[in-house]
């Protein structure tokens, strides 16, 4: 029997109407990109205790991925045999892709070096089931990297690993430690970024809430409007770390030679105005619906969209640090500078669980301060109708007050 070195890591990661309007709310760069992920979640071990958490952080990570335009093939509580066959799905529908990703949550160990994810059905009674039983993650690395561009991999697999220590004292092994180990970055396309849960030989948690701490963190900030990939980690790594009172820190190792943005907006894009697609209308039924030409229909169109941005309470000028009479219950009475401090009022992404954002304070998601909120304040004055293009956590009403701020020279 070998005496390789094992160290253990575990667990785990809308249109429009007739005569109407759509906003452009396009995902830019998953319309110009191919993007395709691979994500497993394991929960239900057969050996060892079940895990709380790993396969519900990887069903909200591959919704979250098709929000982000990606083509998600997945699976959850899978066997070897059919994490194989989903990998291997997986490795035909990837190639030629701009962005392949890999999520994995759930037991992970590593041997000499090696990383190896734990399908439910694993035992691990000796190091030779290792080969039988577990998933190399170079295996899957390699399928990803078949003529792809950039390569994102997520690794929630850090907690505790009680088949890892069964596979230790079987091998012979004394003091083995958690850790997943490092994987390297390979040459070739616009790179690869490798994120773990947490620092080499460091155990992740599982969480007490819906998600784990990193994935909870990965839900948040992955796919943030214009916020790039690199950037993001940086934000998942702050909160991981807060969540936990610093005892888990997640690991990147990132080598990207372009920057990768998974939900660019562009704030200045014009409207989509003009007739939705749908059944064809009799003949002359324009003309007498609407009495207007082309032209003039796009200009009614507008001016219906105007007519559906609310009105503040007041219109005395708006500035930084002074009450504002917005006309809503919820925020009346405090200031902008007062505001981007406080806790948003609802979800700043649809369907995102209450654990990720209740309690958060919105200049910490989206880095808020005066200067840059006066650049964004400034596309809400130049093109009125955009503040109706994306619903803001803080209301409508404030983003109409902020327009009105940078009217008057971000005072």
């Amino acid at each position: 029997m070998s005496s390789a070195p094992i160290a253990f890591c575990g667990g785990m990661f809308r249109a429009a109407g007739l005569v109407a309007l759509a906003l452009l709310l396009t995902l830019t760069a998953a319309n110009a990109e191919r993007r395709v992920a691979l994500v497993l979640g394991n929960s239900q071990y057969q050996h060892a205790a079940p895990l709380l958490n790993p396969a519900r952080d990887a069903q909200a990570m591959a919704d979250r991925l098709k929000d982000l335009g990606f083509e998600v093939v997945s699976g959850f509580d899978l066997t070897k045999q059919q994490t194989q066959a989903t990998v291997g799905q997986f490795a035909k529908q990837v190639r030629g892709a701009d962005i392949a990703l890999f999520f994995y949550a759930g037991h992970g160990l590593q041997v000499s070096g090696k990383n190896y994810l734990l399908p439910v059905d694993a035992a691990l009674e000796d190091e030779t089931s290792l080969d039988f039983e577990a998933v190399s993650v170079d295996f899957i690395l390699r399928q990803m990297s078949r003529e792809t561009s950039i390569r994102l991999v997520f690794l929630d697999a850090c907690r505790d690993n009680p088949l890892a220590e069964v596979l230790a004292k079987t091998a012979g092994i004394k003091g083995a430690s958690s850790g997943l180990a490092e994987i390297p970055i390979e040459n070739g396309g616009a790179g690869t970024l490798v994120a773990f849960a947490a620092s080499p030989n460091q155990l992740a948690y599982d969480g007490s809430g819906d998600h784990s701490p990193f994935t909870t963190a990965l839900l948040q900030h992955v796919g943030e409007s214009n916020v790039s990939i690199t950037e993001a980690m940086n934000r998942v790594t702050s909160d991981v770390f807060k969540a936990t009172a610093g005892k888990q820190r997640p690991w990147i190792n990132v080598s990207l030679t372009t920057e990768v943005v998974l939900h660019r907006v562009d704030l200045n894009a014009p409207l989509i105005v003009g007739e939705a697609n749908g059944p064809q209308a009799e003949a002359g039924s324009e003309t007498r619906n609407t009495g207007a030409a082309p032209g003039q229909a796009d200009q009614l169109a507008l001016n219906a969209l105007r007519a559906k941005i609310p009105k503040l309470a007041t219109d005395g000028p708006i500035l930084f640090d002074r009450p504002v009479k917005f006309g809503d219950p919820a925020i009346d009475g405090k200031s902008i500078a007062q505001l981007i401090k406080g806790e948003p009022l609802f979800s700043p992404v649809e369907g995102l669980d209450k654990s990720v954002w209740q309690g958060k304070h919105c200049d910490g998601c989206h880095e808020w301060n005066e200067t840059r909120l006066c650049e964004q304040a400034k596309n809400f004055a130049a093109n009125d109708v955009s503040v109706l293009r994306l619903q803001h956590p803080l209301g409508t009403r404030f983003k109409v007050a902020l327009a009105r701020w940078a009217q008057g020279g971000c005072q």
